[in-house]
């Protein structure tokens, strides 16, 4: 198994982990697939964190690093998107994905890194708890268009 950021190449195994996450999301064309890719993966403050194994891609989350002039202009990240796919759950690929995106944070300079969660997803929540992300510290709004 390797864990490292996403490639080029990485498209379309990523859009199908994203599938299983999101399954009511748009289809996007192929154009703006391609065209966002390209935006993301060559972005110094996005990185996509992918585990591969045996050349199949078995989970991602994503990783955002926010500039800022607060706490001495240090920016802090946001990770969205965690997933692994279905065949390959129950064996630490989410963990070890998050731990590599929070590695990346610390070596940015980031001062925190946030992340949001369903309410309800409390098995995910432990799993968020098991690579040092705590609740009660802050607390996360959300808000959607036409909400």
């Amino acid at each position: 198994m390797i864990i490292r950021t996403a490639t080029t190449d990485d498209l379309n195994a990523v859009l199908r982990l994203y599938k299983e996450l999101r399954p009511a999301d748009p289809a996007l064309t192929a154009d703006m697939a391609h065209q966002r890719w390209a935006e993301i993966i060559t972005d110094p403050r996005s990185a996509i964190v992918v585990a591969e194994i045996d050349g199949e891609l078995a989970s991602t989350c994503a990783l955002a690093i926010n500039l800022s002039i607060a706490n001495g202009a240090r920016p802090f990240g946001i990770i969205e998107h965690v997933v692994t796919a279905a065949k390959f759950r129950r064996q630490g690929l989410s963990k070890q994905v998050l731990e590599f995106a929070i590695a990346l944070a610390w070596q940015k300079n980031c001062y925190k890194v946030m992340l949001l969660s369903g309410a309800s997803l409390t098995s995910a929540h432990a799993l968020y708890e098991s690579v040092g992300f705590k609740a009660g510290i802050e607390k996360g709004f959300v808000i959607k268009p036409g909400n």
